[in-house]
């Protein structure tokens, strides 16, 4: 089997592509995995590390630029498409998988020209452009909210939930065992795959306004602009931190954790309610179709997390709200409850089967 997948550039889009070429690998480990995207850093180092292949192809987003640079990117698609089309000829795949950003429309494009089968994830509540104008070619459409059905033929849908990767999933079994082990208040602080300066910044203000600095441990990826600033007010406020830019393992870090506090993309709610993890959530104002509020409010709306608008984000805010859920336990094992009946842990390994289906021609 050799399954070709498209897109990426974020953690968002790259991450469960991941979890289903994992979940093909442990189905077979002679199947062949190509990833073609953009090559931006976070795409490279993460695919390497995960240890699979990755052909870089050269292609532009459309959505909130000038102009003149959607002309760039309209006229780019061709050589994008011909590119594509080379690098399908020379690995021959079976399936092709879109995972949404741009970079996946010139592949996905060119494995329908060579009549590949071609299947879609969808990780958002309300679909990314790529994939609304990508339908038409896709075979199949996994989703992962039951209200994303309502943008696609419904005959090509399939609900599965968000694909998570192997290692959260390893790190759900050892959760508990860390818990009775930790001694501080643990706090993860997740702006995202490259940080989020609004959050880095209502963080160090709420340091000030904790009102027990000695019974917290917080782990905060701030992305690589803000990582000397945060560790400075960490280290100001005596307050025990760990800081990274980027924290490659996320999985044992977050085995750790009692609360987090991070933006609302889907990838994002899905790791979490995955691991049981109360959340306090911060959409990202200006994302596509204001996907983020929405993945937020559906969590919400289960009792698995609190929604914190970015106008309404300030310091001593999340220092009243970490104070809070600090002196409620109780209600932290309720909201860990909720999330665990939101998860879709299987969702990589529905994907596949649905896939290896789909091949042998009884999908």
């Amino acid at each position: 089997m050799r399954v070709v997948f498209a897109g990426g550039g974020t953690g968002g889009h790259l991450f469960p592509g991941i979890a289903i070429a994992q979940e093909f690998m442990k189905r077979d480990p002679n199947t062949r995995i190509l990833f073609i995207g953009t090559g931006k850093p976070l795409e490279v180092s993460v695919l390497a590390d995960h240890g699979f292949a990755h052909q870089r192809i050269s292609t532009e987003g459309i959505i909130g630029r000038k102009w003149w640079q959607k002309m760039r990117s309209i006229l780019k698609l061709p050589a994008g498409i011909l590119k594509s089309a080379y690098l399908l000829l020379r690995f021959q795949p079976q399936l092709a998988v879109g995972l949404g950003g741009y970079s996946a429309a010139p592949v996905v494009a060119a494995a329908w020209l060579m009549r590949k089968r071609i299947v879609l994830q969808e990780q958002n509540i309300v679909p990314g452009i790529t994939n609304r104008m990508l339908a038409p070619l896709a075979d199949r459409i996994y989703v992962s909210f039951e209200e994303t059905a309502t943008y696609f033929r419904k005959d090509k849908v399939r609900f599965t939930g968000n694909p998570i990767r192997t290692s959260l999933l390893e790190a759900l079994e050892k959760k508990s065992r860390v818990d009775s082990e930790k001694q501080l208040f643990t706090v993860m602080i997740l702006g995202g795959s490259q940080g989020a300066h609004s959050i880095n910044v209502a963080m160090a203000e709420a340091l000030v306004h904790l009102k027990q600095k000695d019974r917290y441990h917080f782990i905060h990826q701030t992305g690589i602009k803000d990582e000397a600033f945060i560790k400075e007010r960490y280290r100001q406020q005596k307050v025990s931190a760990e800081v990274q830019a980027f924290f490659q393992d996320i999985a044992s870090v977050l085995q750790k954790v009692d609360l987090v506090i991070c933006r609302a993309g889907a990838t994002t709610v899905a790791e979490i309610t995955a691991l049981a993890l109360p959340a306090i959530l911060i959409p990202f104002p200006f994302a596509a179709d204001n996907h983020q509020v929405l993945n937020a409010r559906e969590l919400e709306k289960k009792g698995a997390a609190e929604v914190v608008l970015e106008p309404e984000l300030n310091g001593r805010l999340l220092a009243d709200r970490i104070d809070y859920y600090f002196t409620n336990p109780q209600l932290l094992r309720q909201m860990a409850e909720r999330a665990k009946w939101h998860a879709k842990p299987e969702a990589a390994k529905t994907i596949v089967d649905d896939s290896y289906r789909l091949m042998a021609g009884n999908g």
